[in-house]
């Protein structure tokens, strides 16, 4: 699924309990995520100005074996696919976002034979656009990541929690419990010390 791109990018203990152990839980964070993509997760087309615009639309690359659906791709004038991948922030610079959206470039690319260069992810709450440039770098991360998720699913195992400034926010804090393992080692030193 292209949303386990974004997901281990973010966090690979996230992806791994949402897409190994599928657990999922909301928080006001997924509620908003939920609510920006309520129109685009319609399946409609229609034509704004020289563009076609479709949403929730299928995509999939059979040479990278990942699949998933695109908020939206305008279709600029020559038939160039353009995703627009909508976010429920601030307009930011976010690695995982970048991910996820040069996913969706690669998919369109190899299902319309033709170059995608370019791609947007839209911020509600800004309401405005951050283009992405779909670099050499930016698609050899994407296919390192590919490789990440399947050797991390393969394997089965839940990766250690991180514990950082990525938690506060996490939907999946209680129950990932990344505080958990940094309490149980300052325990075990405790104990040693009075030993």
């Amino acid at each position: 699924m292209l949303s386990a791109l974004q997901h281990y990018v973010y966090c690979p203990r996230q992806c791994a309990l949402i897409h190994l152990e599928q657990t999922f839980e909301e928080n006001v964070f997924t509620l908003r995520g939920n609510r920006v993509h309520e129109r685009v997760d319609r399946p409609e087309g229609e034509q704004l100005g020289d563009r076609r615009v479709e949403r929730a639309l299928p995509i999939w690359s059979e040479r990278l074996g990942i699949i998933g659906k695109a908020d939206c791709v305008e279709f600029l004038p020559d038939g160039t696919p353009y995703p627009v991948e909508y976010k429920a922030g601030k307009r930011k610079t976010k690695e995982a976002d970048m991910v996820q959206l040069a996913a969706q470039a690669l998919c369109l690319e190899e299902m319309f034979d033709r170059p995608v260069a370019k791609g947007a992810l839209y911020y509600y709450q800004s309401r405005r656009r951050l283009e992405v440039d779909v670099t050499k770098p930016l698609r050899r991360l994407v296919e390192e990541t590919i490789q990440n998720v399947r050797e991390m699913l393969g394997n089965d195992r839940l990766p250690p929690p991180v514990n950082d400034a990525r938690c506060r926010d996490c939907s999946l804090q209680d129950v990932c419990m990344p505080q958990v393992p940094a309490n149980v080692a300052a325990w075990i030193s405790e104990e040693n010390d009075h030993d």
